[in-house]
C-alpha cells in the first residue's frame, strides 16, 4: 500500500491485468507497467506554436475582445472578465489597466502551462464569487522520479504576416526527492496586414516570460513546493485603443505545502501562500496626431492564501477549498499637452482600492449507480472594499460608502446520466458576485469602443445570477455528437448608462456614462460538437456555437457572439499530419448601437498546416509550416474593438525538440 501512495503521489499511473478472480484464490502479478500520466498539450490541431490566447479560443465556450494582437480579453459564456474567475493555479492576480490591457492570461505562456481547466457558471465557484464561471491556468508540475532524469523542450518559429519571431524552451530535472525546472520564452512582432495588404499601424508587441519551480519530498507523503513566474511585455501597440503599451512587468510567487493521507476519509490537504506584483504603464507618447497626451500608469498587488483538501469514502468524493486574498489597486490619469513637464490634470481612476475576499466552498460528488451520478456545492464568500481618496466617488455619489461589505452566497446542482452509449446531465445554480473595482469605484475611465468615459458606484447592489444547463450525447466508435445549453437569468445587471450629470474628461470623449444596475439580463449559449472518423487516419469534427443576451427592455446587451462555425479535417499516417479547418461567423444581427456596436459581416476563413516528427538520436522532433486565413479574407468580428481588421493571410512556421 506504501509503494502505490508513493507512486501516486509521484504522479504516475499504476496499470496491471485485471482478471477476475474468486475471492479464495491467490493471483501473482507477473508485470506492473509503470508511465507517466499524460497531460493534454497546450496546442491545437491546427498549430501547435499557440498562445495562451489561442489555445483558449479553441474552446467553444469561451470568445476574445481584441484590441489588437496581442493580450485579449477572454469572455467565458460571452459574459466580461468582471463576471469570471481567471486564476494560475487557484492564485488570484488582479490586472493594473482601467482599460483591461492585461488580463491575467497575459502574463502566462504556453510553455508553463500544462492545463487550463475550464468551469461554466457557479461549477467554478470554488476559485471565488462568479457568474460566468472560472479559468484556471495550471502551471507545469514535473514529478518525482525514482532516477535522476532530465527532460527538455525547445520550440522556435517565425509568423511572416506580422514577421513574429518566438523562442520557448523547458528543462526539469527530477530525482526520488527533488524536482527542479524552468521555463523562458521570447515572442516580438512587427505590425501585422489585413486582408487588403495594408499596414494595422500600432499592432506590435515585445514578450518576455520565464518560470522557476522547485520542489522538495519531506517524507513519503508530503512536499513542499516554490514557484515564480515573471513576465515583461514592452513596447505594445493597440491599433485600436488611442494609446499604447509603454511597459507591463508582472511577478507571480507561491510556496505550497502538500500531503497526503494513506488512509481516512482525507486523502489530499493542499496549501499555498502567494503573492504577486502588477505594473502597468499605458501612454499615447507614440501616437503624435494627439492634441493633449495622457499617462495611465496602473498597479495591483496581491497577498493571498488557498487550501484545497480532497475526500473520498466510497462512492462519495469531495473537494473543499478555503480562499482568500487581499488586493490593494491603484490607477492613475496624467493629461500633459506636448510638453510632458507641463501637466494640466491629475486624477486617480482607481483611488487606492483595497479588496478582501474570504471565502468557503465545496463541491461533493455521489456515485448513484455506475449509470449516474449526483453533483453537489456551494461557497459562501465575504468581499470588503475600502476606498482611500473616496472624493472622488463623492463628485457623481455624494455620501457614497468609503468601504463597503458583501456577503455572496452560491449554490449548484447537478445530475448525470450514462445509459449505454448515451449521456445526458441537467444542473442549475445560484450566486452572488461583488462590483469589481472599475464598476463600484473607477473614476472617468475612458472606453474608446463607445467613446464615454465610465464612473464607478461603490453603492451598487450585488449582481444575483439564476443558472440552468443541460447536455446530450452519443458515442460509438466512429461517431460522436454532443449539445450543451446553458441560460442565466442575472438581477442587478451592471453595465454603464448616459449620465445627465458630469462633462467628459478625454477630449475624444463624447460623454459620462455611469456603472448601474438594469433590474435584469438574459443569458442563453448553445454549442454543438459532432466528429466521425471517416477513415482510420482520417478524421472530421464540427462545431456549432449560438448565444443571445438581452436587457430588461429586450435590448441587445454588447459583445454577444452570433452564429459560429467550425469544420476541420485531420490525416494522419505514421509521422505525417495534415489539417485543414474553415471557420467563421454569420452576420451579427442582434448588435447594440447604444454600447457602440454595429452591424458586423459575415465571414469564411479557411487554415491549413501540414507536420512531421522524426528523431535525431533520441531527439524527438516536429517541424509544421502551415497559412492561417489562407484566402486572404479582409474582414473583422462582432469582438474587434471598433472594427479594426483582422489579420490576412499568416503563414507560419515551427521547429520543436524535445529530449
Amino acid at each position: 500500500m506504501k509503494y502505490f501512495i508513493i507512486a501516486l503521489f509521484c504522479g504516475i499511473a499504476l496499470t496491471a491485468q485485471n482478471n477476475h478472480a474468486h475471492h479464495d484464490s491467490i493471483k501473482n502479478l507477473e508485470e506492473v507497467k509503470v508511465q507517466n500520466a499524460a497531460k493534454k498539450k497546450i496546442e491545437t490541431e491546427m498549430k501547435m506554436a499557440v498562445s495562451v490566447d489561442e489555445f483558449l479560443s479553441s474552446s467553444d465556450n469561451i470568445s476574445f475582445i481584441k484590441r489588437g494582437a496581442y493580450a485579449w480579453e477572454p469572455l467565458l459564456n460571452n459574459m466580461s472578465t468582471e463576471r469570471s474567475q481567471v486564476t494560475i493555479d487557484g492564485m488570484h492576480i488582479f490586472g493594473a489597466c482601467t482599460d483591461k490591457m492585461d488580463p491575467i492570461t497575459s502574463y502566462v505562456e504556453s510553455n508553463n502551462l500544462a492545463a487550463i481547466d475550464i468551469k461554466s457558471g457557479q461549477e467554478g465557484s470554488l476559485h471565488g464569487a462568479t457568474v460566468a464561471g472560472s479559468i484556471d491556468l495550471k502551471r507545469r508540475s514535473t514529478a518525482f522520479s525514482l532516477e535522476p532524469k532530465w527532460k527538455g523542450t525547445y520550440q522556435t518559429g517565425f509568423e511572416f504576416n506580422n514577421k513574429q519571431f518566438f523562442n520557448l524552451g523547458n528543462v526539469s530535472f527530477s530525482r526520488n526527492k527533488f524536482v527542479a525546472e524552468g521555463s523562458i520564452s521570447y515572442r516580438t512582432a512587427d505590425n501585422y496586414f489585413d486582408g487588403n495588404n495594408d499596414e494595422v499601424k500600432h499592432s506590435q508587441y515585445n514578450k518576455f516570460n520565464t518560470s522557476l519551480g522547485l520542489a522538495y519530498k519531506t517524507s513519503d507523503l508530503s512536499s513542499v513546493r516554490v514557484d515564480a513566474i515573471f513576465d515583461v511585455a514592452k513596447d505594445v501597440g493597440f491599433p485600436a485603443l488611442p494609446m499604447d503599451l509603454w511597459l507591463s512587468r508582472a511577478l507571480i510567487t507561491s510556496a505550497s505545502y502538500k500531503q497526503l493521507f494513506e488512509d481516512g476519509l482525507f486523502r489530499v490537504v493542499d496549501t499555498k501562500i502567494y503573492y504577486n506584483a502588477i505594473e502597468h504603464y499605458m501612454d499615447d507618447t507614440t501616437r503624435p496626431e494627439n492634441l493633449v497626451h495622457m499617462d495611465m500608469p496602473g498597479w495591483s498587488t496581491t497577498y493571498g492564501l488557498v487550501s484545497k483538501a480532497n475526500l473520498k469514502k466510497n462512492s462519495y468524493s469531495s473537494e473543499i477549498s478555503l480562499n482568500a486574498y487581499d488586493n490593494l489597486s491603484i490607477a492613475e490619469m496624467r493629461m500633459y499637452p506636448q510638453d510632458r513637464s507641463n501637466r494640466t490634470m491629475f486624477a486617480f481612476s482607481w483611488p487606492w482600492v483595497t479588496t478582501r475576499f474570504a471565502g468557503l466552498a465545496m463541491n461533493n460528488s455521489w456515485e448513484i449507480s455506475e449509470k449516474s451520478q449526483i453533483n453537489m456545492g456551494g461557497s459562501l464568500g465575504v468581499n470588503y472594499n475600502y476606498s482611500k481618496y473616496v472624493e472622488f466617488n463623492w463628485i457623481f455619489h455624494p455620501g457614497a460608502s468609503q468601504e463597503k461589505t458583501r456577503f455572496l452566497p452560491s449554490l449548484h446542482a447537478g445530475y448525470q446520466l450514462n445509459i449505454e452509449q448515451f449521456n445526458f446531465s441537467v444542473g442549475t445554480g445560484y450566486g452572488h458576485r461583488a462590483p469589481s473595482v472599475s464598476e463600484g469605484y473607477g473614476y472617468y475611465i475612458y472606453n474608446s469602443f463607445d467613446r464615454y468615459d465610465y464612473i464607478g458606484n461603490p453603492d451598487l447592489k450585488n449582481e444575483i445570477s439564476y443558472e440552468g444547463n443541460a447536455s446530450a450525447g452519443f458515442k460509438n466508435d466512429r461517431f460522436s455528437i454532443q449539445g450543451k445549453v446553458n441560460y442565466f437569468y442575472i438581477q442587478n445587471y451592471i453595465i454603464g448608462r448616459i449620465l445627465s450629470m458630469g462633462s467628459p474628461m478625454n477630449y475624444q470623449s463624447v460623454g459620462v456614462k455611469g456603472y448601474t444596475s438594469l433590474d435584469y439580463a438574459t443569458l442563453l449559449n448553445l454549442s454543438m460538437n459532432v466528429s466521425y472518423d471517416i477513415l482510420e487516419h482520417l478524421h472530421w469534427k464540427g462545431t456549432l456555437t449560438y448565444a443571445r443576451g438581452t436587457d430588461d427592455k429586450n435590448g441587445n446587451l454588447p459583445f454577444i457572439r452570433p452564429l459560429s462555425y467550425l469544420t476541420s479535417l485531420h490525416f494522419m499516417h505514421k509521422n505525417f499530419g495534415i489539417q485543414t479547418s474553415v471557420n467563421g461567423d454569420l452576420e451579427q444581427i442582434n448588435y447594440s448601437p447604444e454600447y457602440g456596436e454595429d452591424l458586423t459581416p459575415a465571414y469564411t476563413i479557411w487554415n491549413l498546416s501540414a507536420d512531421y516528427t522524426f528523431k535525431i538520436n533520441k531527439l524527438r522532433s516536429t517541424i509544421q509550416i502551415g497559412a492561417e486565413n489562407l484566402l486572404n479574407e479582409y474582414y473583422s468580428t462582432y469582438a474587434d474593438w471598433g472594427n479594426i481588421p483582422r489579420m490576412g493571410r499568416n503563414i507560419f512556421t515551427s521547429l520543436k525538440v524535445s529530449f
